[in-house]
Parts: C-alpha cells; structure tokens; sequence
C-alpha cells in the first residue's frame, strides 16, 4: 500500500488528462483490462442514468434493499465534502486505506497514459466493490450514459432512467431526444429498464432503444403510477398498490423519484415494508436539506437555513415548488453557478418564489459562474439581486435585515460542497 493519502493520488490522477470531461469508453476499456476486468465481477447491478432525481432515487433504492437485509455497494458522484462519499463499500463510506491502496493500484495500472480524472476513480470503485462480498451494485451515471465510464457492465440486473431535460448540451446535444437517446445509451439487451416520468419526445427514444434491444420497460404512466394522496402517497402497479408516507426527502418531484425506486425494487421481489423504508429512511445530502447546527447556522439566529444543489431548469422548477408550500416566512436565495449552467433558465421558476438573492462565486471552481453574472441574471428574471464575497458574508447581510428569514443556499453541488466543509 503507498504511505501516500488518496488526496495525494487524486491530484496526481487530475494531471493524467487535459480535458475534465472528454466522452469515450476507450481509456476505461484499457485500464479495466490491465487490472483483469473488475468489471465482471461486481455483485448483480442496479444502473442508474436521467438528468435530475438519479442521486434521490438511488438512495431510496438503496434504503429499501437494506431494509430488506441486503448488502449494497454504491457509486454516486460528485462529492460534496470529501471524496470518499462516492464509493460506499457494503453500505459504508471506503475508508481511507482501502481508499488509498485501490487508488495507487489503479494509477500504477494506468502507467501514465491519458485517462479522466472521473474515469480512473470509476475503475478504482469498480475494483473495491469487486473485492468485497455484497448482494447488489448501484451504479449512478455521471455524465449521458452511453459514453460514461459507468457504461462497461454488460449485463446488469437491472437500468434505470430517472426524468430527462435539457443539461450538459455541450456534451450530450442540443435536444432533448438527442439527450435521451445519450441516456438510453445504459440500455442492455433484453435487461428490464425501469424509466421515470418522462416528457413525450425523451420517451419515444427511450422506448425505440429498448425495443431494438429487445429490453422490457417499467415505464411510469403505463406499467407504475406514483402520486400524491393528502399527506400520503400512493404507488400501484400489476402487482397491487402501496399507502405509503410521503417520502422524507422533501418536494412533490420526490413522489415521482420515490415511484421510480420502488418500481425497481418490486421488480426485484422487495417487499411492502422494505418499501416503506425506501421513503421513509432515505438520506440524501443536498437535496433541499435543513441545516441544523454549525457556524453558518449559529450565523443564521433564528433563520431557517436550508442546502440545494440542484443546477438546471428543471431543479429550478423543483425547488421552486417546493418554495410554493413553505409560505410562513420570506425566502431569501445565496446563489453560486457554473458557467456552464443556463443560469436564467434555472432562476426564472424562483422568481416568484424568493424575496431576493445574493449571488457568489463558488470558492476554487474555475468555472465558477462571477457573482455579478448571476446577479444580472436574476434582475433579468424580475428576483432583486445583488453580490457579496462569501456565504457568510451573505448570511450575514441577510439576517441583518430580516432575522426571521428562510434563506435557501442554491445553484451547484460544488456550492453545496463548500457548504458543508464550512459548516461542518
């Protein structure tokens, strides 16, 4: 094992590659079959792909096959406060030697050829859940589908496809079929697929792939239904019908979420009180969270401090819904984008929902969309605005002026991050 710390490894492993992202499974290709194909030998796969809710509903998934008593690996990304918070071996976060060894054994494996940063980390996930027993393997895509580094299972138990919208264009398309026909790309001949509320031009491509593979579908609207039922929610398909608590993750986008893993689960024999686990025992960092203790929230004083890092329109959307039902106080937003996100495509839905917002720039990311940018961006869409130099100092103005606020951190998972390393 290298005496070296992973954070050691990753920042050598970052230099492998000129460009963060660059779609192809080749360099995955070659280093999983230097390492003797991992891959192979993982525990039955659950694959997961869609543009927003993936992270939710692999949590659900997850909490409702630990209820039922099964082992679970899980590969999510990004992080937000540390690495390790990808790669959860036999339900639990890696630990850092283990971390470390697969790390330094996949970089030796590479021998300096070029490969992405999420690309050797993926492989190196690959190879610690091929070593430890466990009964299923939930993989989250992280960018597409069908050219992520994820995409080298070739016959999972089961590929899942949560809602898709338009995100990441550069890469995946300008539309939202080319977008969906990226996403389908996880897609296996004759594997059952379990898809998600979808919007009618992603479900044609959607359902054209699975039917040139000869895949099942598990679509929502024809095979599963998931709503709302008071303070309950009501899931139903062949099989017969489940009352369940709403899901703990809050918002209305999280019944649909909450419908897509329990589709899978059924699908795969769970039952009804393991499914009740999936929502009512599902933790998922980020995803409209209270913060409940830490310096910003002792900066906060009486002030609801809530964490989002949702980043397009259709997350805008989301939490602009959420924002509808929680009317007992004014909402203020501290926003920081990427500047490859659609910046007014995701603020316009908050407009009508948020007192104002404080723009930021996200702390260490080059890419971080300037303050003054965002705040343009959301006088452009009728949300008075303007910027300050950090979180806290935002937090701060915020309370000052109004301590009984809701103040809402918003706009990427890398804000989100920063977040909750500065609150911790």
């Amino acid at each position: 094992m290298s005496a070296q710390t992973s954070d050691v490894i990753l920042a050598r492993m970052m230099a492998l590659h000129p460009k963060v992202i660059d779609l192809t499974l080749d360099r995955v290709w070659r280093l999983l079959d230097a390492l003797g194909n991992p891959q192979n030998d993982l525990p039955p796969v659950i694959h997961i792909a869609g543009t927003n809710g993936k992270g939710s509903t692999l949590a659900m998934t997850r909490a409702g096959l630990e209820a039922d008593g099964k082992v679970v690996h899980a590969y999510t990304s990004p992080h937000l406060a540390r690495f390790h918070e990808r790669i959860r071996v036999a339900g639990q976060l890696i630990s850092e030697p283990d971390l470390t060894a697969v790390l330094d054994e996949c970089y030796a494996a590479n021998d300096g050829h070029p490969i992405t940063y999420f690309e050797i980390t993926t492989v190196a996930a690959m190879l610690a859940f091929a070593r430890t027993r466990a009964d299923f393997t939930l993989l989250e895509v992280g960018l597409g589908g069908r050219l992520d580094a994820t995409n080298v299972i070739a016959r999972p138990a089961l590929t899942v496809i949560t809602p898709v919208s338009i995100d990441h264009e550069q890469f995946l398309g300008n539309t939202l079929s080319a977008i969906a026909g990226e996403k389908a790309g996880i897609i296996k001949r004759g594997v059952p697929c379990v898809v998600g509320p979808q919007e009618g031009d992603a479900l044609e491509v959607i359902e054209a792939v699975a039917a040139r593979h000869h895949a099942p579908l598990l679509a929502y609207g024809q095979h599963w239904h998931a709503f709302a039922d008071r303070d309950r929610m009501t899931y139903q398909d062949d099989t017969g019908l489940l009352d369940l608590p709403r899901p703990v993750l809050p918002g209305a986008h999280q019944i649909q979420n909450a419908g897509t893993a329990l589709a899978a689960l059924r699908h795969l024999g769970i039952g009804a009180e393991a499914c009740e686990a999936a929502v009512t025992k599902a933790h998922w960092p980020a995803r409209m969270q209270r913060l409940k203790s830490g310096p910003l929230v002792d900066i906060a004083g009486r002030a609801e401090l809530w964490l989002d890092g949702g980043h397009n329109p259709a997350a805008g959307k989301a939490l602009a819904d959420v924002l509808a039902g929680l009317r007992d106080r004014p909402t203020h937003l501290i926003c920081g984008m990427l500047n490859t996100k659609d910046v007014r495509g995701y603020l316009a839905p908050l407009a009508g929902q948020a007192a104002s917002l404080t723009a930021v720039s996200i702390p260490g990311e080059a890419n971080t969309l300037p303050a003054q940018t965002t705040a343009d961006a959301a006088r452009d869409v009728g949300l008075p605005a303007s910027t300050a130099d950090t979180v806290a100092v935002a937090l701060q103005a915020i309370v000052a002026k109004d301590p009984d606020a809701r103040v809402l951190i918003c706009g990427s998972l890398y804000l989100a991050g920063g977040v909750l390393r500065e609150n911790a």
